[in-house]
């Protein structure tokens, strides 16, 4: 049986957490800052974890 390679764009975007939870930052938050509020800002700026309805799916292009 051959290894699972994994995806790499899925490698690049989400870290997993010492509790095994899947780690990603927030989408929106590249461009056109200026119509967007100093809250909405200041909490893209901070990471968020992945849905736990997603997390196996994540896992397994991860190779987890």
């Amino acid at each position: 049986m051959p290894k699972i390679k994994t995806r790499r764009a899925v490698a690049k975007r989400f870290r997993v957490t010492g509790t095994g939870k899947l780690k990603r930052s927030h989408a929106c938050a590249g461009h056109i800052m200026t119509k967007k509020s100093a809250t909405r800002k200041r909490n893209l700026r901070k990471s968020d974890l992945v849905h736990t309805n997603d997390e196996a799916r994540m896992k397994k292009m991860l190779g987890i």
